[in-house]
């Protein structure tokens, strides 16, 4: 059990990681064309198999008509590789854009194609008319799940029902939910899904994963796509447990690691040890007298694996005492990005939170706040979600 004073990252990314992953990556140094790492990738593989095509609350286990990839950078190079090889300069591309994420793949797919964005404010919800219309003539639609730079919930299963509708490809930014919560690949009529070993992994970061269904590997044509990320390449080197290049043989081992400890808790009750932590997380918040950003509509709802929190609008005049008075405590969370920078804070339970270090995020936030002049209960915070930590 982590001591009170022991460092605490509660950033959406990277998260904490578990001795066993740590270990992982001091082992001695092998080849990266040796069968011990080839080993290696396929127990990642099969790991990310399972959570690719078992983030489901029944606990049922899907047909996989797909592959796992495992790529030798973060997801901005799966998202890349996802649109890369899947469009040409003649291809119609349906950005949705409600936050930062989705912001970045509107811009990738700019280099590749043309784009027809469809943006709203970030953290407000989409019209699915104004998808369902711009959506009819795309070859391709890009969406982010959970938009981390805001802590929303985007509805992946009534635009993949739009895209299949319009027999367009559906390539998913699953990057803080795969792994901690719901996500159906074949449900959803998802092409292509992009996450991150970082984020609700729990791995080192550095490599990030795709799930590749057969219909996106027949659609791929690497000749368009930039060398190193040539998804046929990749492919066809998956089949034999490997990459095209050098891989980052301590991250591999440290990914096959935490993906065999997913396994090991079971998605449903990860998904529901999730649930349950980003629940007490907004109600212990709340309890201090905060407001949770932002404001949503269905089929729309927040996160589970991240909270985003407005801060007051004392602290908002100097946020930096407020954060300083975080970093005082050893811990550490985010504020807002772009032009939400100083107007709100956010905090991650991806991973393998304890109970106890959610009480600990919540309390530490509660004592900042009293330090920089804004009063609030924390004692009957951390009973609010003590409460729902032990439902």
């Amino acid at each position: 059990m982590p001591d009170d004073d022991d460092f605490l990252l509660l950033n959406p990314g990277p998260v904490p990681l578990s001795g066993n992953v740590r270990r992982a990556m001091d082992e001695p140094m092998v080849s990266h064309r040796s069968a011990e790492f080839e080993a290696t990738y396929e127990r990642a593989q099969q790991g990310l198999d399972y959570v690719f095509t078992q983030s489901t609350l029944d606990d049922h286990s899907h047909d996989s008509n797909g592959t796992s990839l495992i790529l030798n950078g973060t997801a901005t190079m799966g998202m890349e590789m996802a649109v890369a090889n899947l469009t040409d300069a003649e291809s119609d591309v349906v950005a949705l854009v409600n936050g930062k994420f989705g912001r970045r793949f509107k811009r990738i797919a700019e280099r590749h194609a043309r784009v027809t964005p469809v943006e709203v404010e970030w953290g407000q919800s989409f019209d699915l008319d104004a998808v369902e219309q711009a959506v009819a003539d795309a070859d391709l639609v890009t969406m982010v799940h959970n938009e981390t730079s805001t802590g929303v919930l985007n509805p992946v299963e009534a635009v993949g029902e739009l895209t299949a509708e319009h027999d367009a490809l559906f390539v998913v930014d699953g990057v803080t939910s795969i792994g901690g919560d719901v996500f159906r690949v074949d449900d959803w009529n998802v092409d292509i899904a992009i996450t991150d070993a970082q984020k609700a992994l729990a791995a080192p970061p550095g490599i990030s994963a795709l799930y590749v269904t057969e219909r996106a590997a027949d659609a791929a044509d690497g000749d368009s796509a930039p060398f190193y990320e040539d998804l046929e390449w990749h492919l066809r080197k998956a089949d034999d447990h490997q990459t095209p290049f050098t891989s980052s043989v301590p991250l591999f081992r440290a990914l096959a690691v935490a993906v065999e400890e997913i396994r090991e808790e079971g998605m449903e009750s990860r998904i529901d040890r999730h649930r349950r932590q980003s629940q007490a997380f907004r109600a212990g918040f709340e309890a201090l007298g905060l407001k949770r950003f932002p404001d949503i509509e269905p089929p729309t709802s927040l996160s589970n694996t991240l909270t985003a929190i407005e801060l007051p609008d004392e602290v908002k005049a100097a946020p930096e005492e407020f954060f300083g008075a975080i970093t005082e405590r050893n811990v550490s969370i985010s504020g807002g990005q772009a032009h939400l920078g100083g107007q709100i804070f956010r905090v991650s339970n991806m991973g393998h939170l304890s109970s106890a270090q959610v009480l600990r995020g919540i309390r530490t936030v509660g004592e900042a706040l009293n330090e920089v002049g804004v009063e609030c209960d924390v004692e009957s915070s951390i009973e609010t979600a003590t409460e729902i930590l032990n439902k």
